[in-house]
């Protein structure tokens, strides 16, 4: 129930198209509806803006299909991460207009049309091929939000000069996630570059010393570049969202 919806059923009220005996039952599941294994949270596109997101790990296809359906049923469109590829089929017979990202390991089902939204573009950088599943679940992400986006991929500071050449695309940016593994040095590079604001992602990428992406994490948050900011060790997502609330004020 996003405030669009809300404000036309209380217009019909106050018209008296609808009945409040009508409009009681189209908000019976306000704020909230209890699935036992889950409650799910009908207001957060009322508090936040933007549908509560389903996390796909640790949970169940049947738990997964029965969140999916109450959501589907407000109307509302869907998006469900960390979803590994064997699972989408299954997903998909229950929904057959969803669409499955193989490399962001994302499903999205689309039942109303996006609006776009924010007073700039989001611009995702990535440092390497290899950090392509992570890049892939932010853009997924970004344009799931209703934003403009674009993208640079493989520019990493190996080759600085692949971002050099690519400087005026920067321009007319309003955010941007960068992302990255190894010793994750790209973020600071892009903070030295541009005046607005860059959330770095480290990436799980990189030989064993990068503990899993420890060392990328670390670095980051120890960047020499002002306004820049981490999410967690591969959260495409996390960083996203974020940049799509920055986008949007």
């Amino acid at each position: 129930m996003d405030r669009d919806k809300l404000t036309a059923i209380l217009q019909q009220v106050h018209s008296g198209r609808t009945s409040v005996e009508q409009a009681l039952r189209q908000l019976k599941h306000l704020p909230f509806e209890d699935l036992n294994f889950a409650t799910l949270d009908h207001h957060r596109p009322l508090r936040q803006g933007y549908p509560e997101v389903i996390f796909g790990e640790g949970k169940t296809d049947e738990e997964i299909i029965q969140i999916m359906e109450r959501q589907a049923a407000s109307g509302e469109n869907i998006l469900l991460t960390r979803l590994a590829p064997p699972r989408a089929p299954v997903i998909i017979r229950h929904f057959p207009g969803a669409v499955y990202h193989d490399r962001a390991g994302c499903l999205t089902l689309i039942q109303q049309p996006r609006k776009v939204a924010g007073r700039g573009k989001i611009m995702v950088v990535s440092a390497g091929t290899s950090d392509r599943p992570v890049t892939e679940e932010a853009l997924v992400t970004v344009r799931f939000l209703g934003h403009e986006v674009d993208q640079l991929q493989d520019v990493g500071v190996a080759g600085l000069h692949r971002l050099l050449n690519q400087l005026p695309r920067l321009d007319g940016t309003s955010v941007f996630i960068v992302v990255a593994g190894m010793e994750g040095a790209l973020p600071s590079v892009v903070g030295g570059l541009v005046d607005k604001p860059v959330i770095a992602v480290p990436t799980s990428v990189g030989y064993g010393a990068s503990f899993g992406g420890l060392s990328a994490l670390l670095g980051m948050l120890n960047s020499c570049a002002s306004g820049v900011a981490v999410v967690n060790i591969d959260n495409g997502f996390g960083a996203a969202y974020l940049a799509c609330l920055i986008n949007r004020l």
